[in-house]
């Protein structure tokens, strides 16, 4: 249960973070926002 909750969190991160920024730079600093973001929560 747990693996498909942080599945479904990271793919909906991926979907806010990619219609968010305007560049290839600017999704790259998203996706890593977000990856901390997801390492915070399994604390």
């Amino acid at each position: 249960m747990k693996k498909t909750m942080l599945t479904f969190i990271a793919a909906a991160a991926v979907v806010v973070f990619g219609a968010g920024c305007n560049t290839v730079h600017g999704l790259g600093k998203d996706i890593e926002k977000g990856g901390e973001a997801i390492q915070r929560s399994t604390k």
